[in-house]
């Protein structure tokens, strides 16, 4: 076959409703994935090793997807090394954990199924069962070789259920010491494995709509950014692995529960999934909710093919206001958490105050805690800084926080700086610089837990300091600062599916030859962000699990191929 090079954009979006199958294909597998990233990646190896032919549909003209950009932390419960440790990570301490953050108003650890519904416990489980078979699996052949990160906390490593707070992570053993470029390793190595056993890559080509005969998915329908349509038939089963709908802004506006700004998911993720298996029946759950990060929201809105989230926000002499100078949240949380303190509701004023929150820094900061790694937003020389915004005293900060501000009014809500900001950020800085004399955050607890340690940063060492996370601002300048809004990750609502990645219908019943993995479909976390890289751990169990409940699947179709495949694109 011919191997032109792939359209550097995607096609538009087309109507989802199912198509009839085709008198001759242009192409036919046992299994066809659907998404390229860090869970169509290991879906498509589980089920090549599995002796299936597999032809894998790209959206984008690369493979990745948000996992490129990531870190590629996946949490593990009870992996190899963790065991070979000696460390105990039992099932029944695991399942207690996550239920209890997955669904805290419904937790009850004297009930059979911990208070949680039985689909969810069952997922919960099924995690645990699946998760390290997967992790090792990848890591044999080199696909995704690791290395055991046995000292990263759990982001809630302090509460009663969580009895392993360390040892779950992994990482691509390749990855730096950093661990940042753990995504860009990890899809590098799958994809390495994935020509080199033989799955049929193909990139920019857009899925639009899923083929159905007999009330069973049979295949797809895909379009190239050029307008060529190529009909996939699937003997078995097709595997979506698409991603969420942080990009589609219609959805995004309708079904979540806080106004997110659109994240560092790929731009490719706008939620086709949801739109695609809607027309077969599917339905929905979690739609509510997003893996959050706070956000640059200039990055945000001028770069965002290329925006990371602030995972870490670097410094110890640095603080958050709002628009009114006010602190009013602990900088150092864990980055879901800290993102959702970004969306609290003023009744009396009828606003969201903290939408827009400003990241504020002094000389000190600037000099010992600059870093771009995990999107943290202090600059060193010679980086990106467009984004951060310079006074020499408070006064003039204030000015040019206003001036920048005010350019972006149209996508804040009109946000701008209230009348008294600088006298109530002085007296924030005021009150911020005694806690950091003395090592104690009475209102906001800033440093308190291992996670926050964790996300601080490089500071400059001090002797006898009791607090690494606070120092206080310097009372002259220069002064720096750089807007922050709330973002997505990616979404982590959709089609719902069962233990094997099934999706299911309206009676919670599999739709035959149909599989979601990952965040095109509902997350079995529910509200919950359990850990470090408890976004990846899932999606590579379920992975595993729908690679062989595909692979289980009798095959449907031996249609003969149309020679117009010699102009799909192959990686």
């Amino acid at each position: 076959m011919s191997n032109p090079q792939p359209s550097t954009r995607a096609a538009l979006r087309q109507s989802a409703a199912p198509a009839t199958t085709p008198p001759k294909p242009d192409a036919v597998a046992d299994v066809v994935v659907v998404g390229g990233g860090g869970g169509g990646l290991p879906a498509a190896l589980f089920s090549r090793w599995l002796g299936d032919e597999v032809i894998l549909l790209e959206k984008a003209n690369q493979l990745g997807g948000t996992a490129r950009k990531a870190a590629f932390w996946y949490w593990v419960p009870n992996n190899r090394p963790l065991r070979e440790a000696g460390l105990t990570d039992r099932e029944e301490d695991y399942l207690r954990f996550v239920a209890r953050l997955s669904r805290p108003t419904m937790y009850d650890a004297t009930k059979p199924t911990l208070g949680v519904p039985q689909e969810e416990y069952d997922a919960y489980r099924a995690i645990y069962e699946s998760a390290s078979p997967a992790a090792e699996l990848l890591n044999s052949p080199g696909a995704l070789p690791y290395r055991h990160v046995p000292d990263a906390y759990d982001y809630w490593s302090e509460i009663a259920e969580n009895k392993t707070p360390q040892g779950r992570v992994l990482i691509h053993a390749d990855a730096k010491e950093s661990m940042a470029d753990g995504g860009a390793r990890s899809i590098e190595s799958m994809t390495e494995s994935a020509v080199r056993d033989g799955v049929d890559i193909r990139l920019g080509f857009r899925v639009q709509r899923t083929i159905i005969e007999d009330g069973r998915v049979v295949g797809v329908q895909a379009t190239s950014a050029a307008g060529e349509t190529i009909s996939v038939l699937a003997r078995k089963a097709v595997i979506f692995a698409t991603g969420g709908f942080t990009h589609d802004a219609e959805l995004r506006r309708n079904f979540l529960s806080a106004p997110l700004y659109p994240g560092c998911a790929a731009i490719t993720n706008e939620g086709d999934f949801v739109r695609i298996a809607a027309f077969a029946g599917a339905q929905t759950r979690n739609m509510n909710y997003g893996w959050m990060c706070p956000i640059s929201l200039e990055r945000a809105v001028n770069t965002p093919s290329s925006l990371i989230g602030s995972f870490c926000v670097a410094g110890d002499s640095t603080l958050f206001v709002n628009k009114y100078g006010q602190r009013t949240m602990n900088e150092k949380l864990q980055y879901n958490e800290l993102a959702q303190e970004f969306f609290t509701w003023d009744a009396q004023r009828a606003e969201y105050p903290n939408l827009v929150m400003i990241q504020i820094w002094d000389q000190r900061s600037q000099d010992n805690s600059a870093d771009t790694e995990y999107g943290r937003l202090i600059p060193p020389p010679g980086a990106d800084d467009a984004h951060v915004i310079r006074g020499n005293t408070l006064s003039e900060l204030r000015d040019n926080i206003a001036e920048r501000l005010g350019r972006y009014r149209d996508k804040t809500g009109n946000a701008e700086l209230a009348e008294d900001f600088l006298v109530n950020l002085e007296s924030s800085i005021a009150r911020f610089n005694t806690f950091a004399h003395t090592g104690v955050d009475d209102d906001f607890h800033r440093g308190e837990k291992p996670v926050q340690l964790m996300f601080n940063g490089a500071v400059k060492e001090e002797p006898a300091r009791t607090n690494p996370t606070m120092w206080p601002l310097s009372d002259s300048g220069p002064y720096y600062a750089a807007l922050l809004v709330g973002g997505t990750l990616d979404t982590k609502g959709g089609p719902k599916t069962d233990t094997n990645g099934r999706v299911l219908d309206d009676n919670s019943t599999p739709i035959p030859g149909l599989y979601g993995v990952g965040n095109c479909v509902a997350s079995a976390s529910a509200q919950a962000y359990w850990a470090g890289g408890a976004t990846l751990d899932p999606i590579i169990a379920f992975a595993y699990r729908a690679a062989h409940a595909a692979h289980s699947e009798a095959a449907q179709h031996n249609r003969d191929i149309n020679a117009a495949t010699d102009h799909v694109a192959h990686a």
